[in-house]
């Protein structure tokens, strides 16, 4: 039994040693705070760097959409109707990430909520107007009667109640546009293509047509703007980007 209580005994550590080892965990315990505080630190700086370049970014875009709006009030002929037509389908191709208030109201009215989606509207100096206002973020032109077709019998879809529902059963489109002499889907697309008295009833049934975007958009959209070409008023050249999206 002795021999078994000698064993258990816990040697001895000289009182110097731990002295050393009691400062070098409180070293140790100081150099890991400092490097977590400079770490909050640097964190901190970055923080500030990102919201500093994002408001600047912000403000400049604002300035230059503020001069843009001045000069279409300085230059009556940049709201002139590039050519004679009644019938213009607009796709929304940039973000308005930090733009001004006009330019985001102006999109809401043209009910260009997301990305990539496409809307008809009737060509008159009130929505050209509106399409020089938020020309830098979208493109426009004037569609023939095949596109028109095409994006209708693909993409058309009308809500109904809070309900999203395609366009495949003519009762549907008799039941709500009836009263306009709309009874069919063919009736539809006449009535879209060669705007009428009632085009702003009928263009409001119809849903903002979501148009297909190739899968590397989001990994290369230099590339794909690119491709796609720049904002802007394109004309009869709209139908090439109509078929390259429905």
């Amino acid at each position: 039994m002795a021999e078994q209580e000698e064993r258990k005994k816990i040697p001895l550590v000289p009182e110097n040693l731990l002295k050393k080892r009691k400062a070098y965990q409180a070293l140790k315990a100081t150099q890991a705070k400092q490097a977590l505080l400079a770490k909050r630190e640097r964190k901190g700086k970055e923080l500030r760097f990102k919201r500093l370049e994002s408001f600047v970014h912000d403000s400049w875009r604002q300035q230059r959409d503020k001069v843009r709006v001045r000069r279409l009030d300085v230059k009556p002929r940049a709201l002139e109707v590039p050519d004679k037509h009644s019938l213009a389908f607009v796709v929304r191709i940039e973000r308005i990430d930090g733009v001004s208030m006009l330019v985001q109201k102006t999109i809401a009215r043209l009910r260009l909520k997301k990305l990539f989606s496409g809307v008809f509207v009737r060509v008159t100096p009130q929505t050209v107007k509106m399409l020089r206002i938020v020309e830098p973020y979208v493109t426009w032109g004037f569609p023939n009667l095949k596109s028109v077709r095409e994006l209708i019998l693909k993409r058309g879809q009308a809500r109904v109640k809070s309900k999203t529902i395609p366009l495949t059963d003519n009762t549907v489109i008799e039941e709500h546009l009836g009263r306009f002499g709309v009874i069919c889907l063919e009736d539809l697309i006449h009535e879209i293509a060669f705007p009428g008295k009632h085009f702003q009833g009928i263009a409001s049934f119809l849903r903002p047509f979501q148009l297909s975007v190739a899968r590397h958009a989001t990994k290369n959209r230099v590339g794909f703007l690119k491709e796609m070409g720049s904002p802007g008023y394109r004309g009869e050249r709209i139908n090439q980007l109509i078929r390259q999206l429905n």
